[in-house]
């Protein structure tokens, strides 16, 4: 079915993080099982890690990216997906896999970056599609390295400005599969208007401070479609 935004829709803000994907097979970088039990932020996600040990760091990604081949959206990405038929939909996610868009969802802004892209270290500008391993010696045209297209921690949130905008005109405000920990993506609650609808879908379900909301005590495979269903019966009715 077509997806046409119409204007006139709800305006629907989901905030996804890291439970999401988790749903589908990927690990995570807080579980205690997760990927920083394995690897220490220094040596693999940070620009100094990047200029004393590229090869480590590349390695790291491309690893990820092989996993992320082997995985697919879950329920609960193919609920928010669906809810197009019903709301004007923004997903903001920190995630950096795809997952959303190969569930279908057609309005996402990645605030740390993606997976299946890179960029030089010479050029900022030359961003990339990429599927494979990234080496030593992949380059841009004007011979630059190219890297993860991910935000490392000590570096900027680009896109930060234009989620915080998103989230301001919300009307509705799904918050799933985050603990709220990572700073500065956890502030963008802070942005939705006063008067707006608010869920949490997560198993410990982080309490929002000075924030009214509903909170559904699932996991996102579990709580998503809930929730989608809820909402697009009081849509339809």
């Amino acid at each position: 079915m077509e997806k046409n935004i119409n204007k006139s829709r709800r305006r629907l803000v989901v905030l996804t993080g890291a439970g999401v994907s988790a749903d589908s097979g990927l690990e995570t970088f807080r579980a205690s099982d997760g990927l920083w039990a394995k690897y220490r932020i220094e040596d693999v996600c940070t620009p100094e890690a990047l200029q004393k040990n590229p090869a480590l760091v590349l390695e790291f990604y491309n690893a990820r990216r092989r996993q992320l081949k082997e995985v697919e959206p879950n329920k609960g990405h193919y609920a928010i997906a669906d809810l197009e038929r019903y709301f004007d939909v923004r997903i903001i996610t920190q995630n950096v896999d795809n997952l959303h868009e190969r569930a279908g969802s057609t309005n996402v802004l990645h605030i740390h970056g993606e997976l299946t892209k890179c960029r030089s270290i010479k050029d900022p500008s030359y961003i990339v599609e990429w599927e494979d391993d990234v080496a030593i010696g992949d380059l841009c045209p004007k011979g630059g390295q190219l890297r993860p297209h991910i935000v490392f921690f000590g570096e900027e949130v680009p896109l930060l400005s234009e989620a915080a905008k998103i989230m301001g005109s919300a009307e509705i405000v799904i918050i799933a599969g985050t603990s709220l920990a990572v700073h500065p993506a956890a502030g963008l609650i802070n942005y939705a208007p006063e008067g707006a609808d608010i869920y949490v879908i997560d198993p410990l379900a982080p309490v929002l401070s000075g924030v009214k909301a509903h909170y559904i005590k699932e996991r996102f495979a579990i709580g998503m479609p809930l929730l989608a269903e809820e909402l697009q019966r009081r849509k339809i009715c």
